[in-house]
């Protein structure tokens, strides 16, 4: 893998994981999209489990696994083809590489729409795009130097932290160590029984106390209804 992304030249790579959430991917889809990759002069290393696709070009190379944040944080690297899903969008910001989104579902459209009203990638719908769609696409976030400075604005926000992620992970492990265990910081809830954790005390008070008032309210409406019953057939006998 890693000959290949440098036999790419001054062209650079495209980073391609869609195929990874769609393991079932139609030929007629998979053909679209290889169709497309082809189209443009980049490398690109596809994320696919699957029927190799017949128009896949030369220059595409399928896997069923790949270091996605390694890729991404390669010098080579022009653009990332993905789905939407958290961790990918927040891996492309924080290298900064633009995006070309194609989202599936869940919150995955509404983080690639984040994306483009930034400028920083361009959207998709899986269902009815073309390889011209997708190639004009690539092409767009690769040649436009919009895309690319617009997400290297969102990449210095992000890395603009008062301490590197990494150099608080290791205080807190460290903290831990200091302070054998550091007990204090341990929920209290793992100090409830089994029952006391799932409320169940709570749960079984709180329905003894409907259970009582609607054993009440039955038993007034049986007292009214006998004590009306009552008078009515002392009002007939009479």
């Amino acid at each position: 893998m890693e000959e290949f992304v440098q036999s790419s030249g001054e062209h650079g790579v495209v980073v391609f994981t869609l195929g990874s959430m769609v393991t079932n991917m139609k030929e007629e889809r998979a053909n679209v999209i290889a169709s497309a990759l082809a189209q443009i002069p980049q490398k690109v290393l596809w994320r696919f489990d699957g029927n190799k696709p017949d128009t896949l070009g030369l220059n595409t190379r399928l896997y069923k696994w790949i270091p996605q944040n390694d890729l991404l944080g390669h010098p080579k690297t022009r653009a990332f083809i993905t789905h939407g899903g958290a961790n990918g969008i927040y891996e492309a910001i924080y290298h900064g590489v633009p995006m070309v989104g194609i989202p599936l579902f869940a919150d995955q459209p509404d983080n690639i729409a984040h994306m483009k009203a930034r400028g920083a990638a361009v959207q998709l719908d899986f269902d009815t795009m073309s390889s011209t769609d997708l190639a004009n696409a690539l092409k767009t976030v690769i040649n436009d130097p919009l895309y690319k400075e617009n997400v290297m604005k969102l990449s210095r926000i992000q890395h603009d932290q008062l301490v590197k992620p990494l150099d608080r992970a290791v205080f807190w492990i460290e903290f831990v160590m200091r302070h054998k265990g550091a007990k204090h910081l341990r929920p209290a809830a793992h100090d409830l029984t089994w029952f006391q954790y799932h409320s169940l005390d709570v749960i079984g008070f709180l329905l003894a106390c409907v259970a009582t008032v609607i054993f009440i309210i039955m038993k007034c409406c049986l007292f009214c209804f006998w004590n009306f019953a009552g008078k009515g057939k002392k009002g007939k006998s009479d």
